[in-house]
């Protein structure tokens, strides 16, 4: 890694252990650079309409949010077609996010995103390097969901096993919206590396109907309150269960209370209605289970319990 690298990365772990008690922080949100868009950006709304790190920091300061995890929008990165292009066009996305935390270092936090199947393995594992050693991200995320290839398929496991012996967190679109992505599918993940976490994103949800998703929902709480390596973010999710799922890890003290982490997986979803339904959320639950949760109980899941993550993440990373 680079000199400049390594020291964004210990900056980096600084503010986070330092301000881990006061920071609210979103770890599900996606940069795009809207100045080179990849197709018309005017007319009416559309669901994940690209916005800019720019874009995101106004609704950050808006919705009261400190920070953000920030990882590139496959909606909005568009393949050629063949896998030099599409590895261009995903490198390319993955290097505005790099440019954004270069520019912003304390409002995000960066991760990378890999595609085996659209860039082909062995341009997946490079830039897999690249992510980590150049561009010092301590999570890359690979999306089965989006990119249509099984969770635990033998070329995801080559990448994840790069990602780890480079010291870094692979991290998992996980939603009941595809077949590619079953809880047991995310199990055989986690023990690839005992010992090392995983981060699945939206808990069981992502773009599923609200009955479709039950299953998983259930699967994947269960499934994370018997394997301790998983950590999930809890962004496009039905607030009811994001509910049970909190009190459900709540109860079960450490470590798992630590391994929940609120995100609004902007643009598909806004900061300002997430947080501020979690905000209302948690002061129901401190009033209906004053014995269970507290100001301190929420504010970890809010934004504390990522902090420490991200930053012993990075610490893996820069003491590899």
């Amino acid at each position: 890694m680079t000199s400049s690298g390594t020291e964004a990365l210990a900056r980096l772990i600084e503010y986070l252990e330092n301000n881990a008690r006061r920071l609210v922080i979103d770890a599900d949100a996606h940069a795009t650079d809207t100045g080179n868009p990849p197709g018309a950006m005017d007319g009416d709304y559309y669901h994940g309409r690209p916005v800019s790190a720019e874009d995101l920091i106004e609704e950050m300061d808006g919705a009261g949010v400190d920070m953000a995890l920030i990882w590139q929008n496959p909606g909005a990165t568009v393949y050629p077609g063949d896998i030099e292009g599409n590895t261009r066009a995903l490198l390319a996305a993955n290097r505005y996010v790099q440019d954004a935390a270069r520019r912003y270092p304390t409002r995000f936090i960066p991760a990378g995103w890999v595609d085996p199947k659209g860039c082909g393995l062995a341009n997946a594992l490079q830039m897999t390097e690249v992510l980590i050693e150049e561009f010092g991200f301590s999570i890359v995320k690979l999306n089965p969901a989006q990119n249509s290839f099984p969770i635990d398929g033998p070329e995801v496991g080559a990448v994840v096993d790069r990602i780890v012996q480079l010291g870094a967190t692979p991290a998992f679109h996980f939603g009941a919206d595809t077949p590619y992505t079953p809880a047991e599918g995310l199990h055989r993940v986690a023990e690839r590396h005992p010992g090392r976490p995983v981060l699945a994103v939206h808990m069981g949800g992502g773009g599923a109907g609200y009955l479709a998703a039950e299953q998983l929902y259930a699967e994947a709480r269960a499934l994370g309150l018997a394997c301790p390596d998983i950590h999930y973010a809890l962004s496009a999710k039905r607030e009811t269960h994001i509910e049970s799922d909190l009190i459900a890890y709540q109860r079960a003290g450490e470590p798992f209370r630590s391994h929940l982490f609120c995100g609004s997986d902007a643009p598909y979803g806004r900061m300002a209605w997430n947080f501020g339904g979690c905000r209302t959320m948690f002061q129901s639950l401190m009033r209906a289970r004053p014995g269970l949760f507290t100001p301190e109980a929420a504010q970890a899941y809010m934004g504390g319990n990522f902090a420490r993550f991200a930053a012993a993440g990075c610490r893996r990373l820069l003491c590899r």
